[in-house]
């Protein structure tokens, strides 16, 4: 039995996202000293996602793209939250990766 493994290439840069459940977040910024091109906290003491363009992403749910070099403290953001708030899924099917859903 063969098991095939899907890998993450340099041409799919975009085909993992993040995003925040901001219900579930306690503010301890684990996430924005471990990704700060991809989280920060805002006034409110929260954590957000930002944009390509570091913007910070404000609407409830909004997503952005995990660059490749920046997959592995992502995945140690989601890992290390103390709220299990930080969702790392695939574009294609939405199937989470890293986080509390992640299978």
């Amino acid at each position: 039995m063969t098991v095939q493994h899907e890998a993450v290439t340099d041409d799919s840069t975009q085909s993992l996202e993040v995003w925040i459940d901001q219900d579930l977040c306690t503010g301890d910024g684990i996430c924005v000293q471990y990704a700060p091109e991809v989280f920060e906290l805002d006034i409110d003491g929260l954590a957000y996602v930002k944009s390509g363009d570091d913007e910070l992403l404000q609407t409830a749910g909004a997503t952005t793209p995990v660059p490749l070099k920046l997959l592995q403290d992502v995945a140690d953001s989601a890992k290390e939250c103390p709220g299990d708030c930080i969702h790392v899924r695939r574009v294609s099917d939405r199937v989470e990766v890293f986080g509390p859903d992640a299978g």
